[in-house]
């Protein structure tokens, strides 16, 4: 199999598509079309299951590579209704039986390690308590947290970490990495993107914190940098991957200098890496077209060209595998490949409705158009793995030959 090196020429780097195979550290990938981690409420009480098994394998293909959507790494870590956790040790066996439909059918698995923070509720909280946060500020009200029964309210006023318990949070993704690895994982993605947790001690329109994690770009970045420290001496960096989202202002998450930001984070992560000696899976960066609420639809116009040059800009400041996700149509998937933008592109809600989108692609054949009404909904057919394929995938990409 060819092996794609981000150093390649710009003549060569022309030539590659999204099915152009690509090396992203020690995996061999047979094409660029990722599953974007998404929120999809199916894992009832927080234990992955059945229905969770047929839906990421409907979308794997030799070669391929998926995220899973957010996982909570601990019991504060909620803030949707069944979602699926990788603290308990209920949660990592039923984890195992997931991961192991998607191998059989040749695809990498990541699991995205997730803490919603202030994005929270009451009622997904441990004994009734406040969400946790870098800050005591709720969300604006704006925002609306979909409770268990359906229904949407305005978010609760969180509590702020004292200094002294946020080395418990960094261990609770530590651990949960090491779960994520015992299930039989490829790897993990640390969600520091769009909002949650890590963001709102990444964004200054949030973090409003006096102490060493608050005020100044490097204080704001060490609540990061600890996570991904500590997940990366549980596991390896090789298997480690960090999602941001520096221009998005998904759930209040503004930054005075989302330039700045983006970069303070590549430049601490680079550092990281050339300390450690070995390169992270791959950034994973959300394009700025992204708006709140996630409303933006796939191709949908906007300041194109301040937006290439915000990516353009942290994409040569990374060293390594570089993936965008946000708002990717085929042609602009195929179009970022070739101008070498990025390496890889993932796709959220064109995948939801298209469990063959990988294929589609590759024909350019007409898509299933998706259904926002169930996308939250818990339903383990209806909406999640009932969208219809043209055929199977698995005859157009080969077995990869290795994986770590």
């Amino acid at each position: 199999m060819r092996m794609v090196e981000k150093e390649e020429s710009k003549e060569n780097r022309r030539d590659n598509t999204l099915f152009s195979p690509y090396k992203m550290g020690n995996f061999y990938l047979s094409h660029r079309i990722v599953l974007a981690p998404m929120t999809r409420c199916r894992a009832l009480n927080g234990i992955p299951n059945a229905a969770l098994g047929e839906y990421y394998s409907q979308r794997s293909t030799p070669g391929g590579f998926l995220i899973t959507e957010g996982t909570a790494i601990s019991p504060t870590a909620p803030g949707f209704p069944h979602v699926p956790g990788i603290y308990s040790e209920e949660q990592v066996e039923a984890w195992r039986n997931v991961v192991d439909v998607v191998h059989a059918n040749g695809s990498l698995l990541f699991c995205q390690l997730w803490h919603v923070g202030r994005a929270s509720h009451t009622v997904y909280q441990p004994d009734g308590a406040a969400p946790i946060s870098s800050t005591a500020k709720r969300l604006s009200s704006g925002s609306r947290v979909l409770l268990p029964d359906g229904s949407y309210v305005i978010y609760p006023e969180p509590r702020a970490l004292n200094t002294s318990e946020i080395p418990e949070i960094v261990e609770h993704y530590r651990q949960s990495a090491i779960n994520a690895i015992r299930a039989g994982f490829d790897g993990i993605e640390i969600h520091g993107a769009h909002g949650y947790l890590i963001d709102q001690f990444l964004k200054d329109g949030i973090n409003d914190r006096t102490d060493e994690y608050g005020g100044s770009l490097a204080n704001r970045c060490r609540f990061l940098m600890q996570v991904v420290e500590a997940v990366v001496s549980g596991i390896g960096a090789e298997r480690v991957g960090v999602r941001i989202s520096p221009a998005i202002d998904h759930l209040d998450a503004t930054d005075s200098d989302p330039n700045g930001l983006g970069l303070a984070v590549v430049e601490r992560l680079n550092n990281f890496q050339k300390k450690l000696g070995r390169k992270l899976t791959y950034l994973h960066v959300t394009q700025p077209r992204y708006t709140a609420h996630g409303q933006t639809e796939p191709g949908r116009p906007g300041n194109e060209e301040e937006e290439a040059k915000f990516m353009r800009t942290l994409r040569n400041a990374y060293q390594g595998t570089f993936m965008s996700s946000g708002g990717f149509t085929r042609n602009l998937g195929m179009q970022a490949i070739a101008e070498g933008a990025t390496d890889l592109v993932s796709y959220g809600r064109l995948f939801i409705s298209n469990p063959d989108l990988v294929l589609r692609f590759k024909l350019n054949a007409p898509l299933n158009k998706y259904n926002r009404a169930t996308f939250y909904t818990h339903d383990p057919v209806i909406g999640y793995t009932d969208y219809p394929f043209l055929s199977k995938p698995t005859e157009i990409f080969e077995e990869p030959k290795s994986r770590l």
